[in-house]
């Protein structure tokens, strides 16, 4: 697992799994020639896919960002779908830090696809019950309405069994929320409509998660997104408003999904200034 300390808070990123999902879906219109100059691909077409939940230790409080691709929820035919080749090992990698499931206060949950929200809950005797039962778990009222009662489209991505097992934890908001001084979640939309990135600030030091507007390192154009996303256009402008706002303050950009890196800092012209790499996997095929 990798660490780094930004301001007064720890993170770390959890084994929390990966697919492997079509590359041509994660950038959209942008030409395969173009975009697997900056990504690798395998011969599928599918691009490598952390689902890595992010520790954040800050004021005595253990909050998590996302929750991982989960354990024992997919079917064959969706592992086989999705490319999933390993799923969360949450319990490994919090037993290394010397924590459980129990100490997790907080759940940030940017947005409720089953890739970011599969890990919120676990099988148990009676069915499923919550993987982080002594958490509060906070995502935007659209995102959380949508969740609950999602359209012909959504429904692929929005499972009850994600939901229903916590709905005693939610708490919604609707515009911003601060969670801890400095640290909070705003509402963007554009990938899902209730989407929402997380920010940071701490005197001079800064980060910024976007979430899936910005999934991982090669998707730094600001025209470069998903053609999963609901509103693509808005995913630009929010993706161009809070890069700006993050290469003026030379800001750490932290990644749930990049295969690559945990983070990275741009200067204001967007040249990579820093960065931490993530730990490699190895998967059978």
């Amino acid at each position: 697992m990798k660490s780094m300390q930004i301001g007064r808070a720890k993170l770390t990123w959890l084994d929390g799994g990966v697919t492997h999902m079509d590359g041509g879906a994660m950038f959209g219109v942008v030409p395969k020639p173009l975009w697997s100059r900056k990504y690798p691909v395998n011969d599928k077409n599918q691009i490598e896919l952390r689902t890595d939940p992010i520790l954040v230790e800050v004021d005595d409080r253990k909050l998590l960002i996302d929750s991982g691709i989960g354990k024992g929820k997919l079917t064959d035919k969706q592992r086989r779908n999705f490319g999933v080749k390993e799923e969360t090992n949450i319990d490994e990698s919090l037993q290394e830090l010397g924590y459980t499931r129990a100490d997790i206060d907080t759940v940030l949950m940017t947005h409720l696809h089953f890739d970011h929200a599969c890990g919120l809950s676990i099988a148990d005797e009676e069915g499923y019950a919550p993987a982080f039962p002594n958490a509060t778990i906070y995502t935007s009222e659209v995102e959380w309405e949508e969740m609950r009662n999602p359209n012909i489209r959504s429904q692929n991505t929005y499972w009850k069994v994600n939901w229903e097992p916590v709905q005693h934890q939610v708490e919604t908001f609707k515009q911003s929320k601060e969670i801890v001084p400095g640290l909070k979640m705003v509402h963007t939309s554009g990938h899902s409509d209730g989407h929402a990135v997380i920010i940071f600030e701490d005197g001079e030091e800064t980060f910024v998660h976007m979430a899936d507007i910005m999934p991982t390192h090669a998707h730094q154009n600001v025209l470069w997104v998903l053609a999963y996303d609901d509103y693509p256009v808005t995913s630009v402008h929010e993706k161009q408003k809070w890069m700006k706002y993050g290469n003026d303050r030379k800001a750490w950009y932290i990644f749930y999904h990049d295969y690559k890196y945990c983070a990275l800092r741009y200067d204001q012209e967007g040249n990579v200034i820093d960065q931490v790499e993530k730990e490699q996997h190895t998967y059978e095929n």
